[in-house]
């Protein structure tokens, strides 16, 4: 994957400060150590290439592991410096004092050495074990051990929510959002946007015009006071992975939620053990239940297969067929519901047209 450009702009910034320095320290050392400017510049370049060098292997590194690696180092720092208390380093030092008696000439100096040896050892590998112990554990096992600052950072922002390009391009995480329902920081990955620039250029038609149309709500979730979102530079491993893998590796790095209104994508998310926030879903638990006999306000829009009859639509799309009511096309009309028929396209309503006793 690319690098950001802002990250090459710090890099190739770097970089000169790093030959700067090198010129800086050659003309400073002329009289006490004989360097070139050119070998000032050589070893500019080559403390950069390190540096740099060393900036490129950590690029799946980010703040949220640096953070979660630090937590760990205190808490390995911590327990080493409990065990320097219980004096381990003095045991070992009566175990080879007789040795060291017998074969040195200064025992204090290397019993100062061998002190210092084993504490900078102990210091050194329980703050390596752990930060990698942090870096393996997740969310959860954090809350476990700081569940009052989880449960407030949850109540207070919620979880992040990554959007897919489905998501996106059904144009409805800006009002349900705004309609103060859910909360949190949403995210939207990098290939994601790609993804969608790419609809745009080359893709079919329609495609092209639900991909413009995400594009045009991405700029207004942007815009809007009350959404948080942010774009996410998700590194790679450098296998050829699909959309749908990196979502859920996304997902869970981030320890985050998924938007999505694609049914597989949402099964599979779940069956991996993910939060999902279903679109789908979302609109089945909205629509409203029809049951025999209520009363229904709507309004009638065309012909039925039947003579008589008229269609209307309820604000989800449901049909409606009145039976009897061609008198009544292009008015509203309260209709009495009769029956249901649930097909493959949705449910149908048939009805009559109510009459005040």
């Amino acid at each position: 994957m690319a690098s950001h450009p802002s990250v090459n702009v710090a890099r190739l910034t770097y970089l000169l400060v790093c030959e700067a320095a090198g010129v800086a320290i050659a003309l400073s050392t002329k009289g006490l150590i004989d360097i070139s400017i050119s070998t000032g510049l050589l070893g500019g370049l080559g403390v950069a290439g390190f540096v740099i060098w060393i900036e490129s292997l950590m690029k799946g590194f980010t703040l949220r592991g640096f953070s979660t690696a630090s937590f760990g180092l205190g808490i390995g720092l911590f327990c080493a410096w409990l065990l320097t208390r219980v004096e381990i380093s003095s045991l070992l030092e009566l175990a080879f004092r007789d040795r060291l008696m017998t074969e040195s000439g200064n025992p204090g100096v290397e019993l100062d050495v061998l002190r210092l040896t084993i504490n900078v050892t102990l210091y050194a590998s329980l703050g390596f074990l752990g930060a990698v112990l942090a870096l393996r554990s997740n969310r959860d096992d954090f809350a476990f051990i700081i569940p009052y600052v989880r449960f407030r950072q949850d109540a207070s922002s919620g979880q992040p929510i990554v959007l897919d390009s489905e998501a996106v391009m059904g144009e409805r995480v800006l009002r349900i959002f705004r309609s103060g329902f859910l909360h949190g920081r949403l995210i939207v990955p990098r290939f994601i946007l790609d993804d969608l620039q790419m609809r745009v250029e080359s893709g079919a038609n329609i495609d092209r015009q639900r991909a413009q149309r995400g594009m045009e709500s991405l700029e207004k979730m942007q815009l809007s006071q009350e959404i948080q979102i942010s774009i996410h530079d998700t590194p790679t491993n450098g296998e050829p992975e699909t959309i749908h893998s990196r979502l859920i590796e996304t997902t869970r790095m981030l320890g985050a939620r998924l938007m999505t209104d694609d049914d597989n994508l949402a099964k599979v998310a779940r069956i991996q053990g993910l939060d999902v926030l279903s679109l789908r879903d979302l609109d089945e638990a909205l629509k409203p239940t029809i049951a025999i006999g209520e009363r229904i306000n709507t309004v009638l829009v065309r012909t039925g297969k039947e003579d008589h009859q008229a269609v209307g639509y309820l604000s989800d799309g449901t049909m409606i067929v009145v039976n009897h009511a061609i008198a009544k096309m292009g008015s509203n009309a309260d209709v009495i519901v009769v029956s249901t028929l649930l097909t493959s396209s949705g449910m149908m309503v048939f009805g009559d047209l109510y009459k005040p006793s």
